[in-house]
């Protein structure tokens, strides 16, 4: 599409974005996460939209530049790093691609299953994937990681410090899973290595431009639509967008398709990554979390945005 087509199309999603942000800016409602102190902090007015298109047309308003922890969505990366490496099957049979069920750091659901953790996008099945990355070092394992989530985003991405001994010094849960999988054959390197290099993941600095972007690669079938770099396989971006499907809104990932209809990740930052495949990336941030864990005005937002523009993967 080119001259007037291309202009037309632009201004519709910059209308859009207008539209969505002032229609939920002032949407009250949720709380910031609290069992991470450092995230208990910040500023829960926040609140930012982008959208970057597959060819890398980027449009968004608000506090799209503020960094944040980019937390659970940062499974979905690793996710396809262990899918790079490993491939799809490898990571089915291994950690699985079924959503639980169950909050998303349950205990229950890895004792009711075998200790297979069945979603790459549960804490269990993070810290899994993490530890079949092939590395000789817990060093290693996390520049393997950092490198990857810089691919995808186009530039390089830095540890939020305070963030990650905020959660380091919290996270004796997650430790207890570390060790149920190591006990039940379902960990593949040693379990505190899996869970702190998990925990330094869940604590990068993202913004939501950021977000757009690494979502942009997944909606362009695996590469990069700022950088042109090939960062995953065409063929596995599929699988990637399954598993978003089945868990990427925790206990809220049946409404959010039923919705909304398109892949996407939340994370107790704030943050949240929808993708429309072939099209773009939407990613909001606003601090403040419902019950189940999903910033309250980025679900709000991100929805919104795809029904007024028609996203929905499962319309004809």
């Amino acid at each position: 599409m080119t001259g007037s087509g291309q202009s037309t199309v632009a201004d519709a999603l910059e209308q859009a974005l207008r539209e969505v942000y002032e229609a939920v800016r002032g949407v009250q409602g949720g709380k910031n996460a609290s069992y991470i102190p450092a995230l208990a902090e910040v500023n829960p007015e926040l609140f930012g939209i982008a959208v970057v298109t597959r060819d890398g047309a980027t449009h968004e308003i608000g506090d799209t530049r503020h960094e944040f922890a980019i937390e659970s969505i940062s499974k979905v990366f690793s996710m396809a790093l262990a899918i790079e490496e490993a491939g799809p099957e490898t990571v089915r049979s291994k950690i699985g691609a079924n959503p639980t069920g169950l909050p998303f750091n349950s205990v229950i659901a890895v004792e009711l299953h075998g200790g297979k953790p069945l979603s790459p996008l549960v804490n269990a099945g993070a810290m899994s994937t993490v530890s079949l990355l092939g590395a000789a070092s817990a060093a290693e394992r996390w520049q393997k990681l950092l490198a990857c989530y810089g691919r995808f985003a186009g530039r390089p991405l830095a540890l939020m410090d305070e963030v990650y001994r905020s959660e380091a010094a919290s996270n004796f849960h997650n430790r207890g899973i570390a060790w149920l999988l190591y006990s039940y054959g379902t960990m593949y390197c040693e379990p505190m290595e899996a869970c702190d290099v998990y925990t330094r993941q869940c604590s990068l600095a993202v913004t939501a431009h950021d977000l757009a972007v690494m979502g942009a690669t997944l909606a362009s079938g695996g590469v990069n639509p700022l950088t042109g770099e090939r960062v995953i396989s065409a063929a596995h971006v599929p699988h990637v967008l399954a598993e978003m499907t089945m868990e990427g809104l925790y206990d809220a990932s049946g409404d959010w398709a039923f919705t909304t209809g398109l892949p996407g990740k939340s994370g107790v930052g704030g943050g949240l990554l929808a993708v429309a495949p072939g099209r773009m990336a939407i990613a909001a941030f606003a601090p403040p979390l419902d019950a189940a864990g999903n910033s309250v005005r980025a679900v709000r937002a991100v929805s919104q945005f795809a029904n007024r523009l028609g996203l929905n993967v499962f319309s004809v």
